[in-house]
């Protein structure tokens, strides 16, 4: 496992986090490559349905990054984003998916520095978990069942 390189899916509010990670680049500071960044609007936007579909699609790892509370653009979203991770949370958790895999952090459009360390700590923290074949293993199971049930 010493070559495994994580799949890392990032979902980021325009606003803050994808400023902040723009800052990142821009201020030269290193972070893993690893991590695949799509923007929202706002973190509220976000369906948590597309965390499973990046895990159905081959990530191993997923941020899920915005604005600071009561520094959202729209002015409660991140409040909402946070409400739907905590129901989410307890969702994933019942149905058996490692949550050591999902990282949720605020990151503003000044923090750079910050961006780097959420980037480089959840890649570090995936790689040690290894590629997230569970996942596929769980997916997979549940597809032969239905064959059979037919």
């Amino acid at each position: 496992m010493a070559d495994f390189e994580p799949k890392v899916v990032a979902f980021v509010c325009n606003w803050c986090t994808y400023a902040g990670a723009d800052l990142t680049g821009t201020s030269r500071i290193k972070y893993a490559t690893n991590v695949k960044i799509i923007r929202f609007p706002c973190t509220g936007r976000i369906d948590f349905m597309l965390l499973l579909k990046s895990f159905a699609n081959g990530a191993d790892g997923i941020i899920i990054s915005g604005c600071h509370p009561n520094d959202c653009h729209y002015t409660s979203g991140n409040f909402h984003a946070k409400r739907r991770w905590i129901m989410f949370k307890e969702l994933m958790d019942f149905m058996g998916i490692d949550m050591k895999r999902i990282t949720f952090s605020w990151v503003s459009a000044a923090e750079g520095a910050r961006w780097a360390e959420v980037v480089n700590s959840t890649v570090a923290r995936v790689r040690e978990l290894g590629p997230y074949v569970s996942y596929q293993k769980m997916v997979n199971t549940h597809i032969e069942e239905e064959v059979t049930n037919e």
